[in-house]
């Protein structure tokens, strides 16, 4: 182990075979990767957090993913849209407490077309110039991941779910594609978007070879954000009665990816925050660096249930900095509300 390490931190791709050992690593081994990973953090990003700006737009979406509590099928699902004011006053009171990324996420909501986002992510632009817009809402044309980026967006997150075919199929409806989901993600990184891919650790089907997969696609495209965090069963899904991710093999991941790719942004994700009140400590020191606190209004974070349980309140909603604050500095983090630039550190 120390020896794929060491080839690792030397730039070395690892070979799938290598990587399910760094996966399955338990115990003492599996402290030694994230100790790994963890000093690579700290040696590009010290001992501070970025936050970005959490704003569910919308929960409504067209798609019917098998483990999604916000699939179209979800006739239990409470739907909501927000307006152009009410994602105007989340960047307002963002900015006010120091946030300089807003992340517009919702699901794939027709909606929500070029027409409508076009002037608001310039109006956005327009009154905070300082402040980077990322968004996160699924797959769009190659002409709208344009227009959307000519108005101001500057980053995109949009998870591939699987580098394999047959999981890939197996977690999503057959009208969703593998490979248009994988020439998504490569428009947005040839328009240069700051591209964020990721994965769920513990669908359905998966085995550790998949994963392997997953770190060797993310390798190889080298996105500029990572997000990985455990399957949570819905129950208004096919999935409901399959049982959550592991955290260890979550957090191995997380500590994989790190070291494929030592400048990337890698959040500390809600799902993981979760399954553990010990998240973002667990996270961070496997080596995450970004939180992304709720900035949606209260009375529709509920509403945005991808999984069951999501937690909504405490260090992870964006009124609580102050005690996120105190939460990071229990273990000799601070958070950094700078957006970063392209070259340096996003």
């Amino acid at each position: 182990m120390k020896s794929i390490l060491c080839s690792l931190e030397s730039g070395v791709q690892p070979t799938n075979s290598e990587l399910i050992t760094l996966l399955c690593s338990r115990q003492q081994e599996a402290q030694h990767l994230r100790d790994f990973a963890v000093r690579t953090a700290r040696e590009r990003f010290g001992r501070s957090i970025f936050v970005r700006g959490l704003i569910e737009i919308s929960s409504y979406c067209k798609n019917d993913c098998y483990y999604c509590g916000l699939r179209a099928s979800n006739a239990t699902a409470e739907r909501y849209r927000l307006t152009d004011e009410q994602i105007l006053e989340c960047c307002q009171a963002g900015y006010k407490a120091g946030i300089r990324t807003f992340v517009l996420q919702g699901g794939e909501d027709n909606y929500w077309s070029d027409e409508r986002l076009v002037p608001l992510i310039s109006k956005i632009n327009s009154l905070y110039p300082d402040a980077a817009i990322t968004l996160s809402l699924g797959e769009r044309s190659d002409e709208s991941y344009r227009a959307l980026r000519a108005a101001g967006a500057e980053r995109y997150l949009l998870r591939h779910e699987a580098a394999s075919r047959e999981l890939y199929n197996a977690i999503h409806p057959a009208r969703m594609s593998y490979d248009n989901r994988l020439r998504a993600i490569k428009t947005l990184l040839a328009e240069g978007y700051q591209t964020g891919m990721g994965m769920m650790i513990g669908v359905p089907g998966q085995r550790v070879e998949d994963i392997a997969e997953d770190l060797a696609l993310i390798a190889t495209l080298r996105p500029q954000m990572v997000g990985i965090g455990p399957f949570i069963p819905h129950p208004a899904t096919p999935f409901a009665e399959y049982p959550a991710g592991d955290i260890d093999l979550t957090l191995n991941a997380i500590a994989i990816v790190r070291l494929l790719l030592p400048d990337a942004l890698i959040p500390a994700t809600t799902a993981l925050a979760t399954l553990s009140n010990e998240g973002h400590r667990l996270a961070i020191e496997a080596g995450a660096n970004v939180i992304m606190p709720n900035l949606s209004p209260t009375a529709v974070r509920s509403k945005y249930a991808i999984y069951a349980g999501k937690a909504v309140a405490g260090t992870e909603a964006a009124e609580n900095l102050t005690a996120l604050e105190a939460e990071l500095a229990e273990f000799g983090y601070t958070i950094n509300y700078d957006k970063g630039d392209y070259n340096e550190h996003i």
